[in-house]
């Protein structure tokens, strides 16, 4: 993208207020898993029992949870291993399943009924299944997670990544590439993803909010990042108990999940609009 479409995209992008508003709701989480790398308020695997379930304090801002840690602490690294989570397994899934429906798009046949009929049989096994068997035989852990989400998500962009794929190879220039002798391979690479890439990137954004969620799903069952690491959904887990007395520790992971999910949506819904000529056209 060269400096005049680039500053064009941008001046679209700032008038479009779900995508201003998902962008500074993405852009917070991602601050704020990045800065827990460097700086927390206290760290995580701190244990203060005389001081536990403090409310909001000088010197912690959030309070503290039963077991005397900082609330704020928790929410800041949780971010970064939900955000980190999340990345792995849409990376995981959308690098083999992007392939996939390229090389079902570009070979027809028996190839894409294979392909097509292994993401059917992908999309029988959901996350939390998945991890629950991966759980049985080698134990819960974030990788589990990783994989889980990731082997659900590779049909999803295999299937969004072959429709994509079908409606360009119908264009004369795929036609005019075939004639020059540039082969499957190249076309995909040349002309293909990079006509289908706007749709990719959209998709992917909305699986990562999915991914969030998904990851928090599976903490909260206990199949996903294990303590002392803290996670969101472990967090909600670990506060159902002690909802009458001290609500906060529910309700403050339960708002960073819905901010986080709401602003990838928002974000994704405000790409879809700027990077589609059709859409764009409308509004």
């Amino acid at each position: 993208m060269n400096d005049s479409r680039l500053s064009e995209f941008w001046q679209n992008s700032l008038r479009h207020r779900s995508f201003v508003i998902g962008l500074i709701l993405s852009f917070m989480m991602l601050f704020t898993g990045l800065l827990s790398l460097f700086w927390t308020p206290f760290p995580v695997e701190l244990l203060d029992i005389p001081h536990k379930l403090e409310s909001s304090s000088a010197k912690h801002w959030l309070g503290t949870d039963h077991f005397g840690r900082d609330v704020v602490s928790m929410l800041m690294v949780g971010a970064w291993n939900s955000m980190l989570v999340s990345v792995f397994a849409i990376g995981f899934g959308a690098g083999i399943g992007i392939p996939l429906g390229a090389l079902a798009a570009a070979k027809r046949g028996w190839v894409e009924e294979t392909v097509m009929r292994f993401n059917d049989f992908a999309f029988a096994f959901p996350a939390l299944l998945t991890a629950v068997m991966l759980s049985a035989v080698y134990g819960p852990g974030t990788m589990n997670s990783v994989l889980a989400i990731g082997i659900f998500n590779i049909p999803v962009f295999a299937r969004i990544t072959r429709g994509s794929a079908l409606s360009i190879y119908k264009r004369e220039f795929i036609l005019a590439a075939r004639t020059a002798g540039k082969g499957d391979v190249r076309i995909a690479v040349e002309h293909i993803l990079p006509n289908i890439a706007s749709v990719l990137i959209v998709q992917g954004t909305i699986q990562f909010a999915l991914g969030i969620l998904a990851e928090a799903g599976l903490s909260y069952l206990g199949l996903g990042t294990q303590p002392p690491m803290p996670s969101w959904g472990k967090m909600l887990s670990e506060a159902q108990t002690m909802m009458f007395f001290a609500p906060q520790l529910a309700i403050l992971p339960g708002l960073a999940i819905v901010f986080t999910v709401l602003g990838l949506n928002l974000l994704g819904d405000g790409l879809r609009d700027i990077l589609d000529p059709r859409i764009s056209r409308l509004r």
